[in-house]
């Protein structure tokens, strides 16, 4: 509600509540979360929401998975059309209805009626600014005689869909591995196509560590997918790519997904602030530098609430607390803004993968003291069927034990370890935190110590200097350098496949086999998944041994990391054969 001041040279000035007007540009996950929070708390306002698409609401996340069929229809994917929130919310929603221009003296929106072409004006009190963000196409040589597809709306994805099933398209190119690029190779395998993945940088899923994410090059090349990393389209013919290694790849369609740019040139030709990749600029209720006007979603910049540095989010869930937020700033109700950590997850084929707050290579570049546990725990009782592997990497601050990030990928629940870290870290918790954690467990669940509190237990060891431990991306610098490397599970499991120049000496026989162990040089401690290794570093610590590491990952982490090079690149692997169970 807003309060207008009425009156006249006969009448005594009276305040007068009327009913305030708020339009918002941009549905979906920001704009039509802001107008039905708006309707709860003010059934006065005037609310119209203004999209220049065809629909309103719809599932822009779940898209990908209208081209496996796992969404069996493309009319599943909207949400809300304007009758349902003309009934339920009496909000007014507009569809194919551009906003051109905004005039912030008189506080007006230009709407440009994209179906006849017509024009209006649309006042507003507040404006909210939810445009999201453009699917980036670059200008490749000959990319104009391609079929080129993004995934940004519903139109694009029933117009995918579409030419894969009427033309029988069986070879598809994706150009970018993030996640709507990994999302759109995982749905079309699964639709039958064989696809290739194009990824200019090193590694696919850069929200994931380098070790953490070879993990799923090797799922995408086990289900078959040419993937090509650290190379990049250089020229389109037809739907054939060539890339800057000179290599072809050939394709019946293409499908661009190299990532996003906020849709804000509304917002700059308006005079309302940008950083220089064209986000909005807000304060901490999500106005921008004008009063009248907020901007949620994909197009602002957020703050990180871990290195207290600007950055851009462009995810669902934070742009509905933005939403949220800034319905409750205009109603007059106090708003927290305390910044985002970045939690996401995705699933690639069978495998499970989640992260949240930093990675090590962000810590790396924001100059950060830190330190990691890497642990392969089963995710539930290994008496269970489905018991499976769960590789975690918890991230802490080193001397303090802050927690700063975890990532976790698996056959099972990965997201519930990583949505326990997210709340951790939401919270200011150190490792000594998470270890202390009393979590649900029964064996069709978990372990009595969950892989939260070990991967913490194992990180406050490391913390208190107990003992050494190495990480997977050293095992190869280590085996070509003829270091000591005791590995140390049963005869058999070693005779299977073991690093190069290991020697076997099991935890079993280690008491009576002590003499065989150098105290001149560093010794390397090796298992399946470092748990046994591990204690066989605790007992060669209490027989006065200081020369002692444990391999991190050990045979199962190792195989996993250097599997996906090898093959692709024709080195000569460091193990004899590969641990994958």
């Amino acid at each position: 509600m807003l309060k207008e001041y009425v009156g006249s040279q006969d009448e005594p000035m009276v305040c007068k509540e009327v009913a305030m007007k708020v339009v918002i540009i941009g549905g979906v996950a920001g704009g039509a979360t802001a107008a039905t929070r708006l309707r709860r708390l003010d059934e006065r306002a005037e609310i119209v929401m203004l999209d220049k698409g065809p629909h309103v609401s719809f599932s822009n996340c779940s898209l990908p998975f209208r081209l496996s069929g796992t969404v069996e229809d493309t009319g599943k994917l909207v949400m809300m059309t304007p009758q349902a929130f003309a009934a339920r919310y009496r909000i007014d929603a507009r569809v194919n209805s551009e906003a051109v221009a905004i005039d912030r003296d008189s506080r007006t929106v230009r709407v440009r009626n994209l179906t006849d072409g017509t024009e209006y004006d649309e006042s507003y009190d507040k404006l909210i600014l939810s445009p999201g963000a453009q699917a980036i196409v670059p200008p490749i040589p000959g990319i104009d005689q391609a079929d080129v597809f993004t995934l940004k709306t519903v139109t694009d994805v029933d117009r995918l869909h579409t030419f894969l099933t009427e033309r029988g398209v069986t070879r598809v190119s994706v150009v970018g591995g993030g996640f709507i690029g990994v999302e759109a190779a995982v749905n079309l395998v699964e639709a039958g196509c064989q696809v290739s993945l194009v990824e200019a940088a090193p590694q696919i899923l850069n929200t994931f560590d380098h070790d953490m994410v070879q993990i799923l090059h090797k799922a995408l090349l086990d289900h078959g997918v040419n993937l090509i990393v650290g190379d990049q389209v250089t020229r389109c013919e037809g739907n054939d790519l060539t890339l800057a290694s000179g290599r072809v790849i050939e394709g019946q369609a293409v499908v661009m997904a190299v990532g996003i740019r906020p849709d804000t040139a509304l917002a700059a030709d308006a005079g309302l602030d940008v950083n220089g990749r064209g986000a909005i600029l807000t304060d901490a209720s999500y106005r921008t530098n004008d009063p009248d006007i907020y901007a949620i979603g994909d197009a602002i910049e957020v703050t990180n609430a871990l290195t207290h540095r600007p950055m851009m989010l462009q995810l669902a869930g934070p742009a509905q607390k933005q939403a949220r937020q800034v319905a409750d700033h205009i109603c007059g109700r106090a708003v927290r803004n305390t910044g985002y950590i970045g939690s996401n997850c995705i699933k690639v084929f069978e495998w499970n993968a989640a992260g949240t707050g930093l990675t090590a290579a962000q810590c790396e570049r924001e100059g950060l003291r830190y330190d990691y546990a890497y642990v392969i725990p089963q995710d539930k009782v290994s008496l269970m069927p489905d018991s499976r592997p769960l590789h975690v990497k918890l991230i802490f601050e080193v001397p303090t034990g802050r927690v700063l990030g975890a990532q976790a990928i698996g056959q099972g629940d990965a997201a519930k370890r990583i949505d326990v870290v997210a709340t951790a870290i939401k919270f200011g918790a150190v490792v000594d935190d998470l270890r202390d954690l009393e979590l649900c467990y029964a064996p069709p669940f978990s372990n009595a110590k969950d892989p939260v509190n070990v991967a913490a237990l194992v990180a406050g060891n490391l913390l208190g200097g107990d003992y050494r431990q190495t990480h997977v991306d050293q095992a190869r610098a280590l085996v070509e350098s003829g270091a000591t490397i005791i590995d140390v599970r049963e005869p058999g499991a070693f005779a299977k496949g073991h690093l190069k120049g290991a020697v076997n000496i099991p935890l079993t026989q280690m008491h009576a086999r002590l003499d065989e162990i150098p105290t001149d040089r560093p010794v390397y401690l090796n298992c399946r998944s470092s748990q046994t290794s591990y204690n066989a570093v605790r007992l060669l610590q209490g027989h006065g041994f200081t020369n002692v590491a444990n391999l991190g990952g050990s045979m199962l982490g190792i195989s996993l990391y250097e599997y996906f090079t090898d093959v692709t690149t024709g080195r000569e692997p460091i193990v004899t054969a590969y641990c994958f169970d």
